[in-house]
């Protein structure tokens, strides 16, 4: 597929060296490498001393047969993942967020995390507040409609019944990667991240930071020509031909992205969408 948005000119190279010379700069570069892992490594275990909040295990959302709780998400294992997915209510697939289905469309095999008693499940807000407010089932009906043409399987609710409870001092509206673990019947909330902090869920921009013309994108520290998409839009690199990436490969086999929204006209973009 041809992306017109896209500078492919590949022109910009590193220089030429010979290999004993590319080893050592690697090498150099590795000690760095190693450095950023322990401290990764350090990170996470300051976050599992980090105390905990009792969220109310009652909370209600829903599920595909109707209302249930937040304990009830849990599937009767001993943790929880909840992906806060940013929805425009009444809009069509095209105009749904870019990156929350940059990052689900990497999430597949879920069977490691409940080996270790974990639940991951979709929480989708159900409303953006730069949007307004929507009918709680409607937006549900909606937003299963767009896990199904997308081609996911992972458990999916809507929050929106107790989003402000959920989310409470955080941005609504906004992606968030929320922790919780069970006592009981006791609910509570051990971590949440927002923004740049859900690409715990990636793999696409992790290899590419891999290559040697990264993510191409405006706010990279790449030298200078290096090659970087053409978008008029800070979020548009998630975006090929107006849609979110992920989108076409759906749409090139058939599948139908009617999600039975009631406007067809053109919203705009989601705010703090990546």
């Amino acid at each position: 597929m041809n992306d017109d948005s896209k500078n492919n000119d590949t022109s910009a190279l590193p220089p030429v060296v010979d290999r004993d010379t590319w080893q050592a700069d690697v090498d150099a570069l590795r000690v760095r490498e190693k450095a950023h892992t322990r401290e990764g490594d350090a990170i996470a275990a300051a976050r599992r001393r980090l105390p905990m909040v009792e969220v109310d295990a009652g909370l209600e959302l829903i599920g595909p047969d109707g209302p249930v709780t937040l304990l009830d998400a849990f599937e009767g294992r001993r943790q929880l993942i909840a992906y806060y997915f940013m929805w425009w209510p009444g809009r069509p697939a095209p105009e749904q967020c870019e990156g929350c289905t940059l990052f689900l469309s990497q999430v597949g095999e879920l069977s490691y995390l409940h080996s270790r008693d974990i639940t991951y499940a979709v929480f989708s807000q159900g409303r953006n507040t730069a949007f307004g407010p929507a009918d709680a089932q409607v937006s549900y009906d909606e937003s299963v409609r767009y896990r199904d043409f997308m081609g996911w399987d992972m458990p999916w609710y809507s929050a929106q019944p107790s989003l402000d409870a959920l989310l409470v001092g955080r941005e609504l509206g906004l992606m968030h990667l929320v922790c919780y673990v069970r006592e009981g019947d006791r609910v509570f909330e051990t971590y949440w991240t927002s923004r740049r902090g859900v690409e715990a869920m990636d793999y696409s921009y992790a290899l590419m930071d891999l290559t040697v013309y990264g993510r191409q994108e405006p706010w990279e520290d790449s030298p200078s020509g290096w090659p970087q998409p053409q978008v008029d839009r800070e979020s548009a690199h998630m975006r090929t031909n107006g849609r979110p990436t992920a989108q076409w490969p759906r749409i090139h086999t058939g599948h139908s992205d009617d999600l039975g929204t009631a406007e067809t006209g053109t919203a705009p973009m989601p705010r703090n969408c990546h």
